[in-house]
């Protein structure tokens, strides 16, 4: 495929461009447009993965504004109005004269900026009043188009492909945890991973995913995920330790992204080593129990279905079946989720969690994650990406989750 083969369709920006005024008018109907300020959120609206500030008025032609890269977005960019501009002092002359003039009240993407920036920009524009626009960005960017839907479908394609036929044969016991996520590492870039994942939650990092082995998965972490990670480096804690050696006994989980033109999958796959006849009855029944989970959450998961039923029914579950203690986490590692949207990001809206009432749509994209922990053995569980249909959410990370084994 060519780079400019790449590029975001005019239709498909002038769709979402038509979505997010729809939502400003629901969620902030006093402003009169929207800035948007992080790179991610500008692509999502222009094509290009600009520096700058995007400008989407609710009446007249959006404004891309970039610091640097102006050519490369006139390559990239079906925006019709392109400029560049050193500091928001410049940003209101600009506007204006380029025919989309800042309104009174304007709504902005307040978790695009620093607080620095913030504080900056109600400086250089002190006529105007701002109000938050987030939320507006989290719901267009939930609901996925056709265009959107491909990519990621063949995204999840992969992902499978990866973490269920590839890389199990390169896997035995005797390996660190990092030399697991280097295995993986190949077979991924092999497959067309473009190396880079991203997090839209505010100081939030990812590097690959979580390879944990044993009682890794219960280790304590800083991640906002059930599994549990030693990972790199203090500095670094993410991907899988050095000195974490794969054990017979021990389930080995690796937790990884997969990245094709700028969307992410996110998959969960378990391996054992040795046949599955020696699995223990208690991971056995822990895994089992995830699926059941997974498999409720995928027929509940219709357009209209609200998230926030949805978790508490798989609380219910958990203590219905005897796993409340550790389902999601053991002790403090437990999290408050399970499952969340995934796109331009690899966590988004919505989130299967307390307090997400709005419902479900026809083209969301979650990551269905339930996990459990096992005393003296570790984490064991599903994860894959589901896309919701009339018909239930249907996973586009494949069909097969059991545990798989290693020799």
């Amino acid at each position: 495929m060519s780079h400019e083969q790449y590029h975001v369709p005019e239709a498909e920006l002038a769709l979402r461009w038509n979505r997010c005024r729809a939502l400003l008018r629901e969620q902030a109907p006093e402003a009169g447009g929207l800035l948007v300020f992080s790179r991610v959120n500008i692509f999502y609206l222009t094509g290009t993965l600009a520096s700058g500030v995007f400008w989407l008025p609710l009446e007249g032609e959006p404004v891309l504004l970039c610091r640097r890269g102006l050519e490369r977005a006139a390559l990239e960019s079906a925006v019709p109005v392109k400029l560049e501009f050193k500091s928001y002092g410049q940003m209101e002359a600009l506007l204006r004269e380029a025919g989309s003039p800042l309104v009174g009240v304007v709504a902005v993407e307040t978790g695009g900026l620093t607080w620095q920036l913030g504080d900056l920009l109600q400086r250089k524009l002190p006529e105007a009043h701002f109000v938050p626009g987030d939320t507006v960005l989290g719901l267009v960017r939930s609901k996925k188009s056709e265009w959107e839907l491909e990519i990621l479908r063949r995204c999840g394609a992969l992902h499978h492909e990866c973490l269920h036929e590839l890389l199990p044969p390169l896997l035995h016991p005797g390996m660190s945890e990092r030399d697991v996520a280097h295995r993986a590492w190949e077979v991924f870039y092999s497959k067309g991973h473009m190396g880079l994942m991203r997090m839209g939650a505010y100081g939030e990092e990812i590097f690959l995913g979580n390879v944990s082995v044993g009682d890794s998965g219960d280790y304590s972490s800083a991640f906002n995920g059930p599994l549990g990670v030693r990972g790199e480096h203090p500095a670094i804690p993410y991907m899988g330790c050095a000195g974490r050696i794969w054990e017979h006994g021990e389930p080995l989980v690796c937790d990884i992204g997969f990245s094709l033109e700028g969307y992410v999958t996110d998959k969960t796959q378990v391996y054992w080593p040795g046949p599955l006849s020696t699995l223990p009855s208690a991971v056995r029944k822990a895994h089992s129990f995830c699926m059941d989970v997974q498999a409720w959450l995928a027929e509940h998961m219709v357009p209209g279905a609200v998230p926030s039923d949805l978790y508490a029914h798989c609380l219910h579950m958990a203590r219905e079946a005897g796993m409340e203690e550790g389902f999601m986490g053991r002790g403090r590692n437990k999290v408050a989720f399970v499952g969340h949207g995934v796109g331009l990001t690899i966590d988004g809206w919505p989130v299967i969690a307390r307090g997400f009432d709005r419902p479900l749509e026809t083209g969301m994209v979650l990551a269905l994650e339930p996990k459990q922990s096992v005393p003296g053995i570790g984490m064991v569980g599903v994860e894959n990406t589901f896309e919701v249909t009339p018909g239930g959410a249907c996973s586009i990370t494949g069909d097969q989750y059991e545990i798989l084994p290693a020799s």
